[in-house]
């Protein structure tokens, strides 16, 4: 059992990353996370990877007597026209062990970085009415988010922050009220005495998510204790 968790864990390192483990793309459902995250871990290793990928390719010119701009001749670069290369090569292999292999099978086209990366996002997040057309699935999610007979508290909430970053992804604006009365009403229908006097005593348009999740956990194990 013990093994079959340390796997686990191992497993949802390697999608999510870590401080010493990059993130990898697996699936389209999985693009909003990865996007998110391999940003921050690349901005953390190295930022200079990161501005290659925005700036795209480089080109290595020289400017001859009769003031013609013209590629530099491998053999003629300097250490920084080879270190300017290399940051780009650099961007390029770290973007693509970000990928499983079987989704950069269909990226190997692609030799520049910043190609790539807009690559992704176009084939991953689509054009804008396929943006339109899903967040509009995730407000009517939002919308209908509700309990779930049977589940656990706990399981709830992780329901709850998996959309809410959904949301946040698909760059929907929602209010703090509208997320923690949501939230809230989500709640069981024993919960409708806690509910009640969280609205009454708590400002909902202050708190983080975090924060309301921490209020319902205290009253949970208030609850237990009792």
């Amino acid at each position: 059992m013990e093994s079959q968790t340390m796997s686990a864990h191992h497993e949802l390192d390697g999608i999510m990353g870590t401080t010493s483990r990059i993130p990898r793309l697996l699936s389209a459902e999985g693009f909003p996370e990865w996007k998110y995250r391999i940003e921050k871990y690349i901005k953390m290793k190295d930022f200079k990877i990161w501005r290659s990928i925005l700036r795209g390719p480089i080109r290595i010119t020289t400017t001859l007597e009769d003031r013609t701009v013209t590629d530099k001749q491998v053999e003629n670069y300097t250490d920084d026209d080879f270190e300017r290369v290399e940051e780009q090569e650099k961007a390029l292999a770290t973007l693509t062990m970000d990928l499983s292999p079987k989704i950069a099978q269909g990226f190997r086209e692609y030799t520049f970085v910043k190609a790539l990366w807009e690559a992704l996002i176009e084939v991953y997040e689509g054009n804008e009415d396929i943006k339109q057309i899903r967040q509009d699935m995730l407000r009517k999610k939002f919308t209908m988010f509700n309990y779930v007979l049977g589940k656990s508290l706990e399981t709830q909430m992780k329901r709850f922050i998996t959309l809410t970053t959904e949301i946040s992804s698909a760059i929907i604006l929602v209010t703090r009220s509208e997320i923690n009365k949501k939230l809230l009403n989500s709640l069981p229908k024993s919960w409708d005495m806690n509910v009640s006097v969280i609205k009454k005593t708590k400002d909902l348009n202050r708190l983080s998510l975090a924060e309301t999740m921490t209020i319902i956990k205290a009253c949970d194990l208030d609850e237990k204790q009792r």
